[in-house]
């Protein structure tokens, strides 16, 4: 910003956004976990590429108007990648419903939270580190209540068809199949409840 008075330059002031601790490491992590990241922003190449070479950011997209974010989108879910998409304004919010993943600051606007699906309450970048986390234990859980679910009909359904009459003349006993039955719906409870005793670092 340029200070003028009288028609005569009288000085230069130089304002920026300082960079969160926390940024660089969410970052870090991310890419550990094979993300790629890219960088969209609005404001000038210059600016946009001394945060980015900071972050260690290869792709970055600058000097990008609001309507192009959505495009962008667009076209790196039609390159074949899932997108998940970060951002806290007005001008995100179409690029933040049109991402597979809309991950929203909770410190943002409105709209852009209504349009995500994801809403980071203190804006701290390593909330989606631990939504990263929190989604692969949550997807490891449903599988493994689905092989508790169907193991027990696995083991009990010959049974009950009469594969053992043959051998020793027995059937699945009724109380025996609702035992399981019950069994089968505490052990997909119990393991559900696993998922309260995880640890995620931090709170965001």
């Amino acid at each position: 910003m340029y200070l003028i008075i009288a028609k005569q330059l009288a000085g230069l002031i130089s304002v920026n956004d300082p960079i969160k601790d926390s940024t660089q490491a969410a970052l870090d992590s991310l890419r550990k976990q094979g993300l790629t990241i890219v960088m969209v922003t609005g404001d000038n190449r210059i600016t946009a590429e001394a945060i980015a070479k900071k972050l260690a950011i290869n792709q970055v997209e600058a000097e990008i108007l609001p309507s192009q974010k959505n495009k962008i989108v667009k076209r790196l879910q039609k390159q074949g990648y899932i997108v998940a998409m970060a951002g806290d304004g007005i001008n995100d919010a179409p690029a933040l419903a049109q991402a597979d993943v809309g991950i929203a600051m909770g410190t943002g606007t409105d709209v852009a939270i209504q349009n995500a699906g994801i809403t980071l309450i203190k804006g701290n970048l390593m909330g989606i580190v631990h939504a990263q986390r929190l989604s692969q234990h949550v997807m490891r859980n449903i599988r493994e209540n689905l092989f508790l679910a169907f193991i027990y009909n696995i083991l009990c359904i010959p049974i009950a068809a009469g594969v053992l009459y043959a051998w020793n003349g027995r059937l699945l006993d009724p109380i025996f199949a609702a035992l399981a039955m019950s069994l089968s719906s505490v052990s997909v409870i119990g393991n559900s409840l696993r998922l309260r005793t995880l640890k995620l670092i931090g709170k965001n």
